[in-house]
């Protein structure tokens, strides 16, 4: 194997740990999702298996609107390809178009939870036929965060670009600057992780992005796990930079509650990428619906090469 192509596979393993990782933690977090730490506790000692259930009444492996929503952007932009891409970067509005009109499939095809300001958003798309709304307080949530994975993945290599399509599918359903900043910031994260093997990282990347958004410091942890974007990163971060190991990492997480399907995958995309697919506890994978598994495998491949091809002709 050639340097280049150890190079591929070390990407290829990490981009989809990331993305397995984020499913998992999505299936593992529902369970015990509006759920505080001492109930979580009474009724299960530690949480630490994918056993479905909790309020929404999942199958074993079944995940939630994380994954599914994630899915739908992935689709849309391999939809549109190179050619969308590039457009969007000379202000065309075709890859948004494909984005919001792949949340109304999602939408439509009763996904087993949908959050209010994403479904307040579809709808103002569908009736409006608006690709934004106006910037909203009650936009605050970390819907437009929970799913950006595949835009990071289909714009590596191009910073700019990767700003302009996680804002442009973030404010499908969300226009608020804190939703904003964290949708960019944790998607930089998760790419300066795809490209390092530094166990320290996480924690520098943290305190320096903090000077920048202090509305996001989490040292000491509020102890806040809720869907509004600022409990949501803080939990996030302070887990990931406190627990060196996957399954620690996460298990400490949906062990949090409250919005633990979220939390737990966001933990599960940052640590998967840092211990790649190969580092993901097996009995954890193979508790995932076999139909995810194969969709965020087949997607990830399929992003990988977009960004590949946008890599080598970029002006084309």
């Amino acid at each position: 194997m050639s340097d280049t192509d150890g190079r591929f596979a070390r990407l290829y393993d990490k981009a989809l740990g990331a993305y397995l990782g984020l499913a998992i933690g999505d299936a593992l977090g529902a369970t015990v999702e509006f759920m505080r730490p001492r109930e979580i506790q009474a009724q299960y000692g530690v949480h630490r298996d994918i056993i479905g259930g909790g309020w929404l009444r999942l199958a074993r492996g079944q995940v939630t609107d994380d994954t599914t929503m994630s899915l739908a952007l992935g689709d849309a932009l391999l939809l549109g390809g190179e050619g969308a891409l590039r457009g969007l970067a000379a202000g065309d509005t075709a890859l948004t178009e494909g984005i919001a009109q792949a949340y109304v499939r999602w939408w439509r095809g009763k996904p087993v939870d949908c959050g209010h300001t994403c479904r307040r958003g579809i709808l103002r798309y569908v009736n409006e036929g608006t690709l934004a709304g106006p910037p909203n307080e009650g936009d605050g949530g970390n819907g437009a965060l929970m799913r950006n994975l595949p835009a990071a993945l289909a714009t590596l290599g191009d910073d700019t670009l990767f700003e302009q399509v996680s804002l442009a599918q973030a404010r499908i359903t969300h226009h608020h600057p804190l939703s904003d900043a964290a949708t960019l910031g944790l998607g930089q994260l998760l790419r300066a992780l795809l490209h390092s093997e530094d166990p320290a990282l996480p924690a520098r990347w943290a305190a320096t992005w903090v000077q920048a958004q202090p509305a996001f410091r989490f040292t000491p942890y509020p102890g806040r796990a809720t869907a509004y974007v600022v409990d949501t990163v803080q939990t996030v971060l302070h887990h990931l930079t406190q627990h060196p190991f996957f399954e620690e990492a996460l298990v400490a997480t949906v062990n949090q509650g409250d919005d633990a399907d979220t939390t737990g995958a966001l933990v599960g995309m940052l640590a998967g990428a840092r211990c790649g697919a190969s580092g993901l506890p097996p009995r954890w994978v193979q508790r995932l619906q076999p139909a995810t598994v194969q969709a965020i495998t087949d997607q990830t491949s399929g992003l990988l090469a977009l960004s590949q091809r946008l890599a080598e002709a970029p002006h084309v």
